[in-house]
């Protein structure tokens, strides 16, 4: 397992808002909260930890992002994610605004 963290790890990166609508558009993003650590989310899904995953889906730590938060990444083309592809998905997480 630690060998799937650290191949994780040398693909977290940084995407700004625009880069992330063709994922978007078909339909592999999924958004995870600042109470989580992107990594770790990133090793549940490919290590297949079903159990952890729905935990954290039925906490509502990841989902789908909502009409509403599109709405408002789309008022903020400037908006940066960090970032962490888990094909077929792309983990994303909002970055606090300096």
């Amino acid at each position: 397992m630690s060998d799937l963290r650290a191949e994780l790890a040398e693909n977290l990166d940084e995407a700004e808002w625009e880069w992330l609508i063709p994922h978007l558009e078909r339909d592999a993003v999924i958004l995870v909260t600042g109470e989580l650590n992107l990594l770790d989310v990133g090793v549940a899904i490919a290590g297949d930890q079903v159990s952890q995953v729905q935990q954290w889906i039925d906490q509502q730590l990841i989902t789908k992002p909502s009409e509403t938060q599109l709405g408002e990444w789309k008022d903020q083309p400037q908006k940066w994610f960090c970032t962490l592809i888990v094909q077929p998905y792309v983990l994303v997480q909002a970055k606090n605004s300096d």
